[in-house]
């Protein structure tokens, strides 16, 4: 799409650092050069805001990525394109789930929400599909996320981290900026099993798991 939109040698492509290495790929391949915006804390795509912040008189495109089920704000980044004269494209990160499952994800997200403590829940959304359930473990170290993760796994919860690194510290993209929330959410999030097929016992078996280790967990100061 980025090459047939005439994109190439000398333009500029915004892009979210927040895992998707083949959209920043894509804008290589296509001979531009990928520049990485900070996302919404909240959605995980791209903020409106940190977009524009980042467009030069190089600037051709901006990648949008959806998120985890959850659309990006597509209106805003859209007229942010529209002022520019920017091409904005659209790519989701998962193929979206079946929609006889869609209701059944949300049922058992809505379960977790009221049920799950010491992780923070995402903000719910009438258009969340919840490709994926994405908690962030907070507190200062003790534990980390990641040992949180080795904790429930013990406990056969099959916890997953969505974004080990962002493409802004990985070598062949690596960029001497400062993306905070990006940081922020890769540090701190947490993909909990949610699929539609889970049973009522294995939902109850990811709320012990995870309140057992609630009261571990520091604030963050």
């Amino acid at each position: 799409m980025l090459k047939a939109a005439g994109i190439g040698a000398g333009d500029e492509v915004v892009v979210p650092a927040f895992g998707n290495v083949e959209v920043a790929e894509a804008v290589v391949l296509a001979g531009a050069v990928p520049v990485f915006a900070d996302i919404d804390p909240v959605t995980y795509c791209l903020d409106p805001a940190a977009v524009a912040g980042a467009i030069t008189p190089r600037t051709a495109a901006v990648v949008v990525v959806h998120r985890f089920g959850r659309p990006a704000d597509v209106d805003a980044l859209r007229s942010i394109g529209q002022r520019h004269g920017l091409l904005v494209l659209e790519h989701s990160e998962l193929d979206a789930p079946p929609i006889d499952g869609v209701a059944q994800r949300r049922a058992h997200a809505a379960y977790l929400d009221q049920r799950l403590g010491g992780v923070i829940t995402p903000i719910g959304s009438v258009r969340h599909t919840y490709q994926q359930y994405v908690v962030r473990v907070p507190g200062n170290g003790r534990p980390d996320r990641d040992a949180f993760v080795r904790a429930i796994r013990a406990r056969g919860v099959d916890g997953r981290v969505p974004v080990k690194t962002p493409l802004h510290r990985i070598p062949g993209f690596r960029r001497d900026i400062c993306l905070p929330e990006t940081e922020r959410a890769a540090d701190e999030t947490l993909a909990l099993p949610v699929d539609a097929s889970l049973s009522r016992r294995e939902i109850h078996r990811i709320v012990s798991a995870c309140n057992a280790l609630g009261g571990l967990l520091q604030p963050a100061f």
